[in-house]
């Protein structure tokens, strides 16, 4: 039951469960690989694009959990979501076995009709084309899938045109330019109808279904981000009870906040205990 998980990190030790963005894909647990191995701790991302695409609703986030329960063989587990990952983990998180301990949102997006937050998320035209028209938003897509596999650099510079703090000047690195093209390329071509599933779910109304969420939870957050503006981390905090701290982190945005966070949630695993710095 391995074939929908690509694994990084110690490959012994304590479990940690990664739920990529959307876009995105399994390849983001590389940028971690070094750092769980340092850490201790066995990193396995799941790669959505694997389950069947006939599968939506309940019965998707139910065989996801399946996965995840399958993997870990009555292990302990921790669960991180990053970006609209941390929606699916949140849907998720309800259906998983009492072997979770902890759940990390990084980055997450907060259900749309929890407040204002649209008008301000650089995917604005996306999520109001899901919400409008399965259509058009499918052609969309289509469009992305095309300039990312066909002018990737000029994909790249127009996804992060608006970029705001820390995410600036990570946009800069062209390791990172070429990794993120490479992931853009495989989520909005390759495996298209699995991101439209993950983000036609996004927009439909959740905010209600976020109080069957029960355990542990930590909410990382840029103080800067406009993706997820940070407004979504306290509706998120409000809306599930067990919240056990909120962390927002100042001058970083989105994927900043992702590669400052995620450090610190793998050396929590492993000791038991917060961090205050990046080993």
């Amino acid at each position: 039951m391995t074939d929908a998980f690509r694994r990084y990190g110690a490959r012994t030790g304590r479990l940690v469960i990664y739920f990529h963005g959307a876009p995105g894909d399994a390849t983001e647990g590389a940028w971690f690989d070094d750092v769980a191995t340092r850490a201790g701790v066995d990193l396995w991302c799941l790669d959505r694009s694997d389950i069947a695409l006939n599968l939506a609703g309940e019965s998707y986030f139910l065989t996801l959990a399946r996965r995840i329960d399958d993997l870990a063989a009555g292990a302990p587990y921790t669960l991180v979501g990053f970006s609209l990952g941390g929606f699916v983990a949140l849907r998720t998180a309800p259906y998983l076995s009492d072997q979770m301990t902890r759940l990390h949102l990084v980055s997450a997006a907060a259900p749309l009709e929890g407040g204002d937050f649209l008008k301000a998320m650089a995917g604005k035209p996306v999520f109001e084309l899901a919400r409008r028209s399965k259509i058009l938003f499918g052609l969309a897509t289509c469009v992305q899938g095309v300039l990312a596999t066909k002018a990737p650099a000029l994909f790249f510079r127009t996804l992060f045109a608006t970029a705001q703090g820390d995410d600036r000047t990570l946009a800069q690195n062209a390791g990172f330019q070429t990794q993120v093209a490479a992931i853009l390329r495989r989520s909005l071509a390759l495996n298209a109808r699995a991101y439209q599933r993950d983000v036609t779910h996004y927009v439909r109304p959740w905010h209600d279904l976020l109080a069957e969420v029960s355990l542990p939870t930590v909410i990382w957050h840029g103080s800067h981000d406009n993706w997820s503006p940070t407004s979504m981390a306290a509706c998120l905090a409000a809306a599930v009870a067990a919240t056990e701290r909120v962390e927002i982190l100042d001058g970083l945005s989105h994927y900043s906040t992702l590669f400052a966070a995620m450090p610190r949630c793998l050396y929590e695993v492993r000791t038991g205990l917060e961090i205050e710095t990046d080993p």
